[in-house]
């Protein structure tokens, strides 16, 4: 991958990603890619050789890069692509907005997006996983979302294209989003903020927030009916089946279950990447042991583990 299109962004070679994720893992990315704007990303896709992979990074508030890296161009949104614009019932957003902004500024404008406001991560993140609490999920609000193909064609998608299921769409491999809109139901600007201040405030009694953390790391047992709804509210959670199969507290090397909250997974301070997916592994085997239940990953694992 040494001929790489010409860029106006910033395009660095062997970028080492574990300082852009929570988890503050991985090796490094073949080329970071950050797009000075939305027609350089387009002139980039298009020239670059589509044999090489493309994987479209946030926050990295949900992912675990692997300790080898990731043979890919990480394509990653800075301050142009993070706009929110209120129209009527609808927001407007750019990809690398958060979450929290996104929920803070509808509530502002007495729109109900308030399920975002402990969501971490940024907008992208939200669609691509159709991201959710509470009882509501990105799917419930989403209208579109805008894409760039690998053609560096300009697209709109739809539910329908992205095909929303619990934590997961069908977003082609490679397709990076670059904004979505969303509408919410009305509601008194006070009241919102006032429902987003318990929310954090149930959140810090029952989350580990103050740990270095990806949230979730596993899916709970059930998920979205086949009409999309979700029906996992008297269904069993992850953090049940891992504490009764005795992995509360749990460690392996720098990583740890914490022990306010047995579904997620911290970086005690040293962790490598093959700790956390180590642990998270023998988590999965112990609940299955237990339970005959078989975990399935919320945090995404990317990249390559480092052969010894």
């Amino acid at each position: 991958m040494n001929d790489m299109p010409e860029v106006r962004g910033r395009l660095t070679p062997a970028r080492v990603l574990s300082d852009l994720t929570w988890l503050r893992v991985g090796g490094p990315a073949d080329f970071l890619f950050q797009p000075a704007d939305v027609d350089d990303l387009c002139d980039f896709m298009k020239a670059l050789d589509s044999s090489v992979p493309v994987f479209p990074m946030g926050v990295g508030s949900n992912l675990i890069v692997r300790d080898g890296g990731l043979r890919a161009v990480v394509v990653r949104m800075g301050r142009g692509f993070n706009s929110i614009e209120v129209s009527g019932n609808r927001v407007s957003v750019g990809v690398a907005a958060l979450d929290s902004h996104v929920a803070r500024k509808a509530a502002d404008a007495g729109i109900d997006l308030t399920f975002l406001r402990t969501i971490p991560g940024s907008i992208g993140g939200a669609v691509r996983m159709n991201a959710g609490c509470y009882g509501s999920y990105t799917a419930d609000v989403f209208v579109e979302a805008t894409a760039v193909l690998r053609s560096g064609e300009i697209v709109k998608l739809s539910a329908k294209d992205l095909n929303f299921q619990y934590r997961q769409t069908d977003l082609p491999e490679g397709v990076v989003i670059i904004s979505a809109v969303l509408e919410g139901p009305s509601g008194d600007p006070a009241d919102l903020h006032a429902r987003m201040e318990d929310q954090l405030a149930k959140r810090d009694a029952s989350q580990p927030t103050k740990d270095r953390s990806a949230g979730s790391t596993f899916r709970n047992p059930a998920g979205f009916s086949s009409t999309g709804q979700a029906n996992d509210v008297h269904d069993l959670k992850a953090w049940k089946v891992i504490d009764d199969a005795g992995m509360r507290g749990a460690r392996m090397g720098g990583a740890q279950m914490s022990e306010m909250h047995s579904n997620f997974m911290i970086n005690t301070g040293q962790a490598s990447a093959a700790d956390l997916e180590g642990l998270g592994e023998e988590v999965r085997k112990k609940v299955y042991d237990s339970s005959g239940i078989t975990l399935e990953w919320e945090i995404m694992r990317v990249g390559d583990p480092i052969v010894t």
